[in-house]
């Protein structure tokens, strides 16, 4: 594979607009130096928007925010430590990061020194397709030889690749990311062998961190490839070991883009096994419901009034993640179709009816919930209530 790539960053765009400008202008006064960096420059010359605009800097931190509050740009000290400034104009924010050095690394955390030396901050980054800077006017500064491996569709540790890992074990995850997005062909061999080597250090990486990548890695049209080959490197098997394989994600990559389906794509079909994959990776709660939900190994109801029972006991998302996973996106269309009316009745109708407080009125609920959800269509309310009578005697 070999991509045509531009000399130089293209002119207009996110570029040349008016708030990136500014903050260039900012920061440039007296002729210091501030270039482009990183994912905005790779995804410019592959004709991309970025989704983050990042500029090095010789300049510290303190004469960063100086001068970007001169110009009446607001400031907020994101990573201050590691030198890096989120600089805002017109409600677009622009990190800001100082050129570095590491002093000191623990494979979780870099203590940093400031330089101003070009070279000496791209050696410190992961891959040489993320080391490419531009000036303001587009010319290219590629210290790494991060071009060559852009157009050749390759995506290589900077340095040794060992090294790259003991700095920071995240970059063994980002690695397969980045693979899979840019990199066409075979991956390169001495990553896959650092990686290999330093797989149980991931487990030193913070369960936030892990689960982020993971689910930007799940993202990726070829989510598949990207897990096949964490397996073989046995990565899969440290921060996944409920992985069953990947037979159901490929089968589900046509039918949702889903990363957190995907991820329930590859667990066994048990609730408490994506209850305690969610709880270990630190996910949100709304995150660990749904992965449960969606892992329950009943069978799939097809009835209208199945479905519906489904749908009021469990919610829709849960209903159509179920679908989703079994494969049947036919199924899961009809369940988001599908016209589920409220039960109408609450505890407080039975109390009116002179049902007495306590453990009773939740059975009741619950036997009228079953009879509402047997009927097809289910009754409305009156119908409800005359149940709820006839039950009650009265």
């Amino acid at each position: 594979m070999t991509r045509a790539l531009p000399a130089r960053l293209p002119p207009g765009g996110w570029r040349q607009s008016a708030p990136v400008r500014a903050v260039v202008d900012a920061l440039s006064a007296g002729g210091a130096t501030c270039r482009f960096v990183g994912g905005c420059v790779r995804d410019a010359l592959l004709g991309e928007v970025p989704a983050d605009i990042d500029i090095a800097t010789q300049l510290d931190p303190a004469s960063v925010m100086k001068r970007a509050r001169a110009a009446g740009l607001k400031t907020v000290p994101t990573g201050i430590d590691h030198g890096t400034v989120t600089v805002i104009a017109d409600h677009v924010a622009v990190e800001v990061t100082t050129l570095r050095r590491d002093v000191e690394t623990d494979g979780r955390r870099a203590t940093v020194a400031f330089t101003d030396d070009w070279r000496e901050d791209a050696a410190r980054r992961d891959f040489t397709i993320n080391a490419l800077y531009a000036d303001a006017d587009g010319t290219l500064f590629d210290p790494v030889g991060g071009l060559a491996d852009l157009a050749a569709g390759r995506v290589r540790f900077i340095g040794e690749a060992r090294q790259r890992l003991a700095e920071d074990y995240l970059r063994a995850l980002r690695f397969f990311r980045f693979h899979f997005r840019f990199a066409e062909g075979p991956a390169d061999a001495a990553a896959l062998a650092a990686i290999a080597s330093a797989r149980h250090e991931l487990t030193r990486l913070s369960a936030e961190r892990v689960a982020t990548e993971l689910l930007k890695t799940l993202a990726l049209p070829r989510a598949p490839e990207a897990i096949a080959l964490m397996a073989a490197c046995g990565v899969l098997a440290v921060l996944l070991p409920e992985a069953e394989g990947g037979e159901r994600l490929t089968r589900l990559m046509p039918l949702s883009d889903d990363p957190l389906l995907r991820l329930a794509a590859l667990l066994p079909g048990q609730p408490l096994t994506g209850a305690a994959v969610a709880g270990r990776l630190r996910l949100s709660n709304a995150q660990k419901a749904r992965l449960a939900a969606a892992l329950a190994p009943d069978a799939l109801p097809d009835g209208a009034a199945a479905l519906r029972r489904l749908i009021t006991l469990h919610g829709r998302q849960a209903a159509e993640d179920r679908a989703l996973l079994a494969g049947d996106g036919a199924l899961a269309a009809r369940i988001a179709a599908l016209d589920v009316p409220e039960f109408p009745l609450k505890g407080g109708d039975l109390l009116a009816l002179g049902l007495a407080p306590g453990p009773a009125v939740s059975r009741m609920m619950k036997d009228l919930l079953d009879w509402w959800l047997a009927q097809d269509p289910p009754p409305g309310r009156e119908a409800c209530l005359g149940e709820a009578r006839r039950r009650l005697g009265v």
